[in-house]
């Protein structure tokens, strides 16, 4: 597998024009290469964006496909496919949760039913087969409760069952990059190609200027979906990518402190709000999490109108 540097796609991002939207896919790399970033997060769980400003960065940044893996839920995710469909964005937008388990963070690809926290990861990783999806360890290897241990992903793979098995695990995750956390950061890749699980790389961006600055390549060799889900059974991915500095780091840890004071105060004065502007955050939880995408409030069609 090739672990290439990607420059930082720093400043801000513009809205999509048409001419973004007229991309050709056959408009690929020498290699014929799809570019995706699995793991970004929006303003429905610990984000700070929006998930249409989310998609925007997305194709500016000139991916395939991004993966809107908010924190226990899908709504957000679900919306931003609508919103792109429905739109003709150059993108496909993946339906994924980044699911909280006893063994560590679960990013889960192609998801039809969100499934609730705090199972054993192993238990998870079967509930997220068993609806077809695809299953990656998000950030694992650094000593944080978050965080899949060594231990815990060689206790999966010893699993007579491969329905327990990963699809794949984060070779590279710049939240966890940092110098404090190099080791594990360099442990981890090595760690995938050992066990034999095809590693991935994904942004975990929490704003838009951050999304795809990693990213996992793939042959193209159907459509997205079909390439990702060959790819990761051969091990055939690659992953590009470069950490975060400590005060990118701090910057976004504020401007989520931020966000969460307003939505503390949005809830003391009963302000609660269903779009994922109130204290509806997602993260861990929240009584008001709306069960369903609301088509009419984002300007779409009622579902199956031409």
């Amino acid at each position: 597998m090739d672990h290439t540097v990607l420059p930082h796609l720093g400043g801000p991002r513009g809205s999509v024009n048409d001419e973004a939207r007229e991309r050709s896919p056959d408009d690929s790399s020498p290699e014929d290469l799809l570019r995706l970033d699995p793991h970004t997060h929006t303003l429905a769980s610990d984000g700070i964006h929006d998930v249409e400003t989310m998609i925007q960065a997305a194709i500016v940044a000139g991916l395939d496909a991004v993966g809107i893996a908010d924190h226990e839920r899908l709504d957000a995710a679900v919306a931003g496919r609508a919103m792109a469909e429905y739109r003709g964005w150059p993108i496909e937008v993946i339906v994924a949760e980044e699911i909280s388990t006893r063994g560590g963070h679960l990013l889960a690809l192609y998801m039809k039913e969100r499934i609730r926290p705090w199972y054993s990861l192993k238990d998870t990783i079967a509930r997220v087969h068993e609806q077809g999806g695809l299953a990656i360890i998000a950030h694992p290897l650094p000593p944080y409760p978050l965080c899949a241990s060594e231990r815990t992903v060689r206790k999966l793979m010893d699993e007579a069952d491969p329905i327990f098995h990963p699809d794949g695990m984060e070779g590279f995750n710049p939240t966890t990059a940092g110098r404090a956390l190099r080791h594990w950061s360099r442990r981890a890749p090595a760690l995938a190609e050992e066990l034999g699980i095809a590693a991935t790389g994904g942004s975990d961006a929490h704003r838009a200027q951050n999304v795809g600055t990693t990213q996992t390549l793939v042959r193209r060799t159907g459509t997205v979906e079909e390439s990702l889900r060959r790819a990761l059974a051969e091990r055939d991915t690659r992953w590009q990518g470069d950490e975060y500095s400590w005060r990118g780091q701090l910057g976004m840890f504020t401007l989520q402190t931020r966000k969460n004071l307003v939505a503390l105060g949005a809830e003391i004065n009963g302000k609660i709000r269903r779009n994922g502007t109130g204290r509806d955050l997602g993260y861990p939880g929240g009584k008001a999490r709306p069960v369903a995408f609301d088509r009419d409030a984002a300007g779409l069609p009622p579902e199956g109108a031409a």
